[in-house]
């Protein structure tokens, strides 16, 4: 059975456009996408009209914190909206509904995007839509890359998942059961003082490329889940032995056995990413078994690793007709523009938020999200 996505259309009127509102952690994103009437096909793709996103960069060293994320945001929602009405072509009043992501993410970042989506649809009278963060970043995934059913890899700086659809709902299969991967990445990228810009991953994934000795690191998977603290713990004193600046303590020298050679900060970045990589690797051909899926898709921020895809898709290669997807910086990294793609999914199946509705959540677990959307 196919769900009507049609059911309500707006008289005399040929397409869907909706606007996407992102700022979950450190990047606010505003994105506008158009549907045409009738299912989303390969001969009928959703049309990304804009997709604009500006991230709020801290120091080598530091983190971001909520306060001063929910405050770049505050600033910038305002000029992000009106730049993305201009590059699509778009009034506000053309419109069909205004999108947000509800949770789950930073609580004070979350709320003054909330603020924002209400003050647009009460300015043009447009129904909210909240979306779950993750649900938009599948959603997008399958969009852009044309995946049917696969099981979805979903890797980012709060999140880590093995999740495959069933029965209107999206699986967690396994997950972190403590910090997720990118926070990891970035909290040894603050270890070794790498700077954030872009992004502490990017650079952690650049000087891995030149990484060539394999330090040992534990190695914790525990059944279809993973634990990613200890590991951080490890490199990290790893790290401080070899680098650290106490002028009264000389700093300790690790060999390679092999080659006789001094272990370096990108042999660090090189052996963190292989020991991480190899577990989500693990744990996702363990998920296509049990679901006899041959497709991978891998989706948020870390997804964009080229490291990460070439190590899954070795994996992926071993299955008959077996196929790995991801998608581009534009569209793995937090933005907008998923958030209005899936929204508007929800909008054409006739779930819309009210205002009194709209209270952001830290916590908002995949599964918790019913796919009114899917009927397969």
């Amino acid at each position: 059975m196919t769900v009507d996505l049609d059911q309500y259309a707006k008289p005399g009127k040929g397409y869907y456009l909706a606007l996407g509102l992102e700022g979950s952690a450190n990047k606010l994103g505003v994105g506008i996408i158009k549907h045409h009437l009738g299912q989303l096909s390969s001969t009928n793709r959703a049309e990304v009209l804009s997709n604009v996103r500006d991230t709020y960069i801290t120091p080598p060293g530091e983190g971001f914190l909520p306060r001063d994320t929910a405050r770049h945001h505050r600033n910038w929602v305002v000029r992000i909206i009106k730049k993305a009405l201009v590059e699509g072509n778009v009034r506000g009043t053309d419109l069909d509904c205004i999108c947000f992501t509800q949770g789950p993410g930073m609580g004070a970042p979350l709320q003054s995007v909330v603020i924002a989506a209400r003050t647009l649809s009460q300015l043009w009278n447009l129904p909210l839509v909240g979306v779950n963060h993750c649900i938009g970043h599948i959603e997008m995934g399958r969009e852009i890359t044309g995946a049917h059913n696969p099981v979805v890899l979903y890797v980012s700086g709060g999140n880590t998942q093995v999740i495959a659809y069933s029965d209107q709902r999206y699986r967690i299969f396994g997950e972190t059961l403590d910090i997720a991967i990118g926070n990891c990445l970035d909290r040894f990228a603050r270890t070794l003082m790498i700077p954030n810009e872009p992004a502490p991953g990017y650079n952690i994934e650049q000087m891995a490329k030149k990484g060539k000795h394999l330090v040992s690191l534990p190695y914790t998977v525990k059944g279809m889940d993973l634990s990613m603290s200890g590991i951080l713990a490890n490199i990290d004193q790893i790290a401080k032995d070899l680098f650290g600046k106490a002028k009264q303590v000389k700093n300790k020298q690790l060999i390679d056995e092999e080659t006789g050679e001094p272990i370096t900060s990108e042999d660090l970045c090189f052996s963190l990413q292989e020991v991480l990589f190899s577990m989500l690797v693990e744990i996702t051909e363990r998920a296509l078994a049990h679901v006899n899926s041959n497709q991978v898709l891998i989706v948020g921020g870390v997804g964009s690793n080229e490291r990460l895809q070439e190590m899954m898709k070795l994996m992926i290669q071993d299955r008959k007709n077996g196929q790995i997807y991801a998608t581009d910086e534009r569209f793995c990294i937090d933005n907008g523009i998923m958030i209005a793609h899936a929204g508007l999914l929800s909008y054409r199946t006739g779930q819309t938020n009210d205002l009194w509705n709209t209270v952001c959540t830290q916590r908002f677990r995949t599964d918790e999200v019913f796919i009114k959307w899917r009927d397969d």
